[in-house]
């Protein structure tokens, strides 16, 4: 799908998924890892990182 790296780090880096209602957030690793980010639409801080097709 990715054939050069910048469109990786575009496409991929920083974003993760709620695992609730799936709904798509770019948020800094280590804010998701320490749990200060949360989902805008459910609120739930169960969040996953994208799946690389």
């Amino acid at each position: 799908m990715v054939k050069f790296p910048e469109a990786e780090a575009r496409i991929l880096k920083n974003i993760f998924v709620c695992r609730k209602c799936k709904s798509k957030i770019r948020a800094p690793t280590l804010k998701v890892i320490a749990g200060k980010v949360k989902c805008r639409k459910c609120g739930s801080r169960i969040l996953r990182t994208i799946k690389k097709k």
